[in-house]
């Protein structure tokens, strides 16, 4: 085996489709029972039973059978068993009280008895007995992944020595996210009118029936039309497994209120929020900051301050500085320098126009797609992905330091060149020195959007600035129905910011600004013109990027960390630390080159003989079969209906 990979997040999926498709032959596990790790998505039936499962954290019973494997010349470094990666779990429910008792029984509530995922399922079976169908539901969202329920479920996983082959035909009707097809993309900044109505009732019980429609993402991140993602999805082809759909707008939380900002040329002169005068001021700021490596004598003066300081000196405005500071750079009031403020508002700048109005792009059903794509990468040139696969340990060669092995909880020996592990599955031991930060995470499902308009079908992004001194300014992304993550009259919210408490402490300051926490019936006056809460979740989620290689300690050569997700807006971090990692191991050999055409590969009588052991060591041998075998086998890179059109 030349790659052996365990836990399934952004940057393991990545290496390890750069490694078979660079012709290694791969082998990628995880102790779960969905792809993405922390990267996933899950259905609503599917959060609830994640919920219980990190807010019970059962014991796990160890057996030491496999220590008899271990030869006198090797030592063994156990792996973690327990996921540390989340805590401080808490969700309630503020949806209609009394539909939400029609399902008690059931166990949908999860501040009531707890359930696993058939519990889950059981609860939403129920609920379709008790509960009239959601007004003006999507048809056919049932059939699109039927294992949704339990998480991101497999995009090509095996039991046994099956491998996923995904068929052209399946992936030529997907829309490709390349420069001519996604130009498209460019339409969505204008969505259509649509007259602006009274938010429609939903209740728990409708939200539970209706759970196949929600995609929630543990990790809420967009991606930036020219960053490191959309350049590697777009050069390995990868795009053609993912839809995409533009963040239509970028609002501001100001004065107590939610606005919209303008931030491409022609949103700044159709603006009624600015004056003529502050126009002016800011499409000159902005075109400073396009070549601001040109002017160095503008900024060099304030390069040890920060970049709220700095833009006080350019004859800016109150609301500009606003603007600039929370809605297009994105950056601390306190902890940004000048050059990272300058450095981020030419990346937003940058981005502009490429595939819309705004810089970002958001993949339908879920960030949780991301890294499936990638597996199916790896799967169609001979990877093999095997869920609910715990590994006990990593054996180690005394003599040379390298790792050799592992050891699975069937007590089998697997042997490879290369171990990819996330860092969760590093014991205690390992870790000592290591000093991880933590990410505050809430999603919320909420009855009407932040900011109403003529047009429901939004997709918004409002950073929050810190409600106190020292605080962290708070990232709110708001998903419409359209992006697949939501049911029909519901929108998903997700609060991300760095943790200085528990998330709960850090985000419901925020929540409460921005959304009527109270139940229908206690809802005052005041409170009806924000868009009312209908269930929350706050978690606390481990960040372990930016931990020097060398904090491990005791960790071979041959073995290589990734980090879980990071509280950045983009993927940046992900890529970067996916292309590193495939560059030791194989340093001469290009990170994701394009596949070949199917019509360009040259099949020799060798190459299309399976080798007996089911693993091959040639690429291009599974291209062939692909239609075949991806429609038997019912692969998940289904054919979406494009919901823009």
């Amino acid at each position: 085996m030349g790659l052996r990979a365990r836990r399934m997040g952004l940057p393991e999926s990545i290496i390890a489709a750069a490694c078979a498709r660079s012709g290694q032959r791969v082998l990628h596990v995880d102790a779960r029972n969905y792809y993405g790790g922390n990267w996933a998505s899950f259905s609503f039936s599917g959060l609830l039973s994640w919920i219980k499962e990190n807010q019970q954290k059962t014991d796990i019973d160890e057996c030491e059978d496999w220590r008899k494997l271990i030869l006198e010349n090797e030592e063994v470094i156990s792996l973690s068993k327990k996921d540390k990666t989340i805590q401080y779990v808490e969700d309630f429910c503020f949806g209609d009280q009394d539909s939400a008792e029609d399902v008690e029984e059931a166990g949908a509530l999860p501040k009531l008895p707890v359930f696993g995922a058939s519990g889950a399922e059981g609860a939403a079976q129920e609920s379709e007995k008790e509960c009239p169908p959601a007004e003006g539901a999507l048809p056919g969202a049932e059939s699109r992944e039927p294992d949704k329920a339990g998480g991101t479920e497999p995009a090509s996983a095996t039991e046994g020595n099956d491998t996923e082959v995904t068929s052209e035909n399946d992936s030529s009707q997907n829309m490709a996210l390349d420069e001519s097809s996604l130009e498209l993309g460019k339409t969505e900044a204008a969505p259509s009118k649509i007259p602006a109505q009274e938010p429609k009732k939903v209740t728990y019980c409708q939200i539970v029936r209706e759970g196949r429609r929600f995609n929630i993402d543990l990790v809420s991140k967009l991606l930036y039309s020219r960053g490191l993602l959309i350049d590697l999805l777009i050069k390995s082809n990868v795009s053609r497994y993912a839809e995409f759909k533009n963040a239509t707008r970028i609002l501001a939380f100001r004065e107590g209120k939610v606005e919209q900002v303008p931030c491409s040329r022609a949103d700044v002169f159709n603006s009624r929020q600015l004056t003529m005068v502050e126009k002016r001021m800011l499409m000159k700021f902005l075109t400073f900051c396009l070549d601001y490596e040109q002017h160095p004598d503008e900024y060099q003066d304030y390069e040890n301050s920060t970049f709220a300081q700095f833009l006080s000196t350019r004859k800016l405005t109150p609301s500009l500085q606003h603007f600039i500071l929370h809605s297009i750079a994105m950056v601390s009031e306190t902890d940004c320098s000048t050059l990272e403020g300058l450095q981020a508002t030419k990346k937003f700048l940058q981005c502009l126009g490429r595939y819309g109005n705004t810089p970002f792009l958001f993949p339908l059903y879920g960030q949780g797609e991301i890294p499936q794509c990638f597996c199916r990468l790896c799967a169609v040139f001979g990877g093999i992905y095997c869920l609910r696969h715990p590994v006990q340990c990593l054996v180690v060669d005394k003599e040379s330091g390298r790792c050799k092995a592992v050891v699975d909880h069937f007590g089998q020996r697997i042997s490879a060149n290369y171990f990819i592990v996330e860092d969760s599955y590093l014991s205690e031991s390992v870790c000592t020195n290591v000093c991880y930060r933590q990410i505050s995470r809430a999603v919320l499902i909420t009855d009407q959007s932040v900011l109403n308009t003529d047009s429901e079908q939004q997709v918004s992004i409002l950073m929050v600035p810190p409600v106190d001194v020292g605080k962290p300014a708070v990232c709110v992304i708001e998903l419409c129905s359209s992006t697949m993550t939501c049911m029909k009259d519901t929108y998903l919210v997700h609060l991300t910011c760095p943790s200085t408490k528990t998330a709960r402490e850090d985000l419901e300051p925020v929540v409460q600004k921005l959304f009527n926490l109270n139940t229908e019936k206690e809802t005052e006056n005041e409170e009806l013109e924000k868009p009312r809460v209908l269930w929350a979740v706050y978690f606390n989620m481990r960040d372990s990027s930016g931990v020097d290689r060398n904090s491990y300690v005791g960790l071979p050569s041959n073995v290589y960390v990734c980090s879980g997700p990071d509280p950045a807006l983009g993927n940046d971090c992900a890529v970067k630390q996916a292309e590193t990692i495939f560059q030791e191991m194989f340093p001469t050999e290009e990170f994701c080159p394009p596949p070949p055409n199917p019509e360009d590969i040259i099949y020799d009588e060798d190459e299309i003989a399976p080798e007996e052991t089911g693993f091959s060591n040639s690429p291009e041998t599974k291209p062939e079969s692909s239609s075949e075998e991806s429609s038997s086998r019912g692969t998940t890179a289904v054919k979406k209906e494009d919901n823009e059109k």
